[in-house]
């Protein structure tokens, strides 16, 4: 029996175009050239006779309900996003899709992290989400503002040294 879980609060709506970009592309592949091959697989597979011992036939059945479920969250959550596109009126405070460098003042250690949707995240390129603590106690924040958040290893303090928005 699945352990419960409380459900999760809805995350953000939002999403940069290259993110867009991407996610559309990713259900494309899938949609057009990865699920008609596994098919084809599968009636391959089904062909060959007893499917209660054709592992190859358990496979092929697994790898499509992972495909079709892919899918169908990419379907269902491309619908909901919303494009945020174009640089904002104030372009030194912090908003969705900055690239926002800052200073955490206890070490001094400096951090570059761009703001983007929670579909996108990519801690290896820098990218948070949104949703994040860090990027919710950034936002409006300018240079050379100092804020607050609440981060696992408990309260930290940082200083917006740098915010720019890329075309």
């Amino acid at each position: 029996m699945p352990r419960w879980r409380p459900p999760q609060a809805p995350s953000t709506a939002l999403i940069t175009r290259e993110g867009h970009d991407r996610l559309k592309a990713e259900l494309d592949q899938l949609w057009t050239q990865r699920r008609p091959e596994v098919v084809k697989a599968l009636a391959a597979a089904a062909a060959e006779g007893d499917r209660s011992e054709n592992a190859e036939y358990t496979y092929r059945k697994k790898q499509l309900g992972e495909i079709d479920r892919r899918v169908r969250h990419l379907s269902k959550r491309l619908e909901r996003l919303k494009v945020a596109e174009g640089r904002p009126a104030d372009p030194r405070a912090v908003f969705f899709g900055a690239w926002l460098t800052i200073e955490r003042d206890d070490t001094g250690a400096q951090a570059t992290w761009r703001i983007v949707g929670p579909d996108e995240i990519d801690a290896a390129k820098g990218w948070i989400s949104i949703d994040s603590p860090l990027a919710r106690a950034a936002l409006g924040k300018r240079i050379d503002d100092g804020f607050d958040a609440e981060l696992p290893g408990g309260l930290a303090r940082f200083l917006v040294v740098d915010v720019r928005y890329e075309a």
